[in-house]
């Protein structure tokens, strides 16, 4: 069994001196509460004066809360959970999509409790340059080329000096945690120190285990990690990650005759798997190490908020659901997998209430982008689950099954349960929001594709909408989104190949196939099925003036536009 998330291997390098003293502080904090207990015994009372029983506790109260953290932002604050699922479809969750067949009762009550977002995206159609954006509020093409890591991947595409949400949340006195898959590339080196460029199999050969990882989450921002370096059951490195180091290094290719086959399962890589890794039960290990990190945190440290970030295995595939979950569901593996991923977040929630910090937790769910190709096709075709209901396309594709995701926010006493929001909003938004919850001033060179959602979480729609056009990237492509308005700068999906016979039934006449790119009119048209490039010719010059214009913006530059980066 790995250890206990809180391994924060080698100290980061951001913060220098000053996070070695709150890390410190972080384990210091019991013993000092028990010192003040001890010192309010009448027995201790006796010997020392009333004058002098009030410096000390002057003193010690004022020790505490620094070694714990700013007391300003300790009593102001709230905590901050956020839980990402991996390529969990928007018609995956039932209080998005009615005909949902997977059950998602935990995730719906989040949703009766605070508020859903029906417009919400991810700035890309795939994993490793959504989560670049999540954690730095900028879109995945501003760092250059962001490769899906496999393996032994890497370098980390975050810049160590980049400013990451779990920095900016540490600067203002927050215990910062990560669980789950990190999959933003890690420098792993061989015996002789050189680093592995190889992100086959023969590369996860090479690793020495002995040498840190220098560019792992605890160098990015987050006081301690403990996660998979990409995808936790798909990928060549089947170990876990605690800290800066593997604990527990692989020992052998992976068996996989002894996992479930379905349609379903067909999405392992050979790789090299660590005795301690069970790829079926991975998902319960990562939340076993979150709620260890809470409940060690609230006794710790009870005045100095965390911010936690999970991030699932689930639902990627293969769709392995844990022991307890097999066939619980009626829709098959992956609506089992569903229902895990559910689980997960309701086992989350229970444990904020248990602990007595739910009221004073900011809660945020959302998925790194649309549903898998295969989830999609068969869930159809098997059980009448549809994963991208009600939109066209799935992941990878720049059409909305690929981006527009899940997104929900629960603060109690701050957003109003149950209220449902449609204005256009993008996962790189979290970051300039959790700057302005807590009181940040981001520096002008960061978070320059992030918007604050603040003003809509604490008062609802509003006039005007927090942003005035949001860009989307799928692989290589782009679209952007104005209002009602859509532009597709690319022919076809943008992502996947509809000449497969998997996806052949699910191709869509060309409506305008001469056109060099695709003119969607969502609120008239949300499933983009008629492309009006030739009929709105205004607003294809329009729209694509600003993509471009946004897209030479050099890295770190403010945008000119209404509402982005604000």
């Amino acid at each position: 069994m790995p250890g206990e998330l809180g391994g924060a291997g080698s100290a980061p390098q951001q913060d220098g001196a000053k996070t070695e003293m709150n890390r410190n502080a972080h384990h210091r904090c019991g013993g000092m509460a028990d010192f003040l207990n001890a010192a309010q015994r009448p027995d201790k009372m006796r010997v020392v004066s009333n004058r002098m029983q009030m410096i000390w506790a002057v003193f010690i109260v004022a020790l505490l809360a620094l070694l714990c953290g700013s007391a300003r932002a300790g009593s102001t604050n709230p905590n901050i959970l956020f839980i990402l699922a991996d390529d969990l479809g928007y018609g995956d969750v039932s209080c998005y999509n009615a005909q949902s067949k997977a059950p998602t009762p935990n995730i719906d009550r989040l949703a009766r409790d605070g508020m859903r977002f029906t417009d919400a995206h991810s700035p890309s159609t795939v994993c490793t340059p959504a989560r670049y954006s999540l954690l730095t509020g900028q879109m995945p093409f501003r760092a250059g080329r962001v490769p899906v890591f496999v393996g032994a991947g890497g370098p980390c595409v975050i810049n160590e000096k980049q400013l990451t949400l779990p920095q900016m949340l540490r600067q203002r006195g927050y215990a910062t945690a990560m669980t789950g898959k990190w999959h933003l590339g890690l420098t792993f080196f061989d015996a002789n120190g050189v680093r592995i460029a190889d992100q086959g199999l023969e590369g996860v050969k090479r690793i020495d285990f002995s040498r840190p990882i220098p560019d792992s989450p605890i160098h990015r921002g987050f006081d301690r990690f403990f996660g998979t370096a990409c995808c936790s059951g798909t990928d060549h490195l089947y170990a876990f990650i605690d800290g800066d180091r593997i604990p527990v290094p692989p020992t052998k290719l992976l068996d996989k005759t002894s996992l479930p086959k379905h349609p379903y399962a067909e999405d392992n890589r050979p790789g090299m798997i660590a005795p301690d890794y069970d790829i079926e039960e991975v998902d319960m290990v990562f939340l076993r190490k979150s709620k260890a990190f809470l409940e060690d945190h609230v006794k710790r440290c009870p005045g100095k908020p965390f911010f936690l970030y999970h991030a699932a295995s689930a639902v990627h595939l293969p769709s392995f659901a844990a022991r307890p979950f097999r066939g619980k569901t009626k829709a098959g593996p992956h609506g089992d997998f569903i229902h895990e991923f559910d689980s997960i977040v309701g086992e989350l929630l229970d444990t904020l209430d248990k602990l007595g910090v739910a009221n004073n937790t900011l809660v945020m769910l959302a998925s790194d982008n649309g549903p898998e190709v295969e989830s999609v096709a068969h869930m159809r075709a098997d059980y009448g689950h549809d994963g991208a209901r009600p939109w066209r396309g799935m992941k990878r594709d720049d059409w909305e099954g690929g981006h527009r995701v899940p997104f929900i926010v629960r603060w109690p006493g701050k957003v109003k349960p149950g209220s449902t929001i449609a204005q256009t909003v993008s996962l790189t938004d979290v970051m300039a929001t959790c700057a302005a919850v807590c009181g940040a001033a981001l520096p002008a060179d960061a978070a320059t594709d992030s918007c604050s959602l603040l003003p809509v979480l604490l008062h609802g729609e509003g006039p005007e909408p927090v942003r005035d056009y949001t860009l989307q990237q799928a692989l290589a492509v782009f679209s952007i989104r104005q209002g009602p308005w859509k532009y597709l700068d690319h022919r076809g999906s943008g992502g996947n190949n509809y000449d497969r016979p998997l996806l052949k039934p699910f191709a869509l006449p060309d409506t305008a196939p001469d056109a060099p790119g695709q003119l969607y009119n969502l609120t008239d048209d949300p499933g983009e099925t008629t492309n009006l490039y030739f009929k709105h010719p205004e607003i294809v010059r329009k729209l694509k003036s600003l993509l471009d214009a946004d897209k030479a913006r050099a890295c770190g530059a403010p945008p000119a536009a209404k509402g982005l980066g604000q």
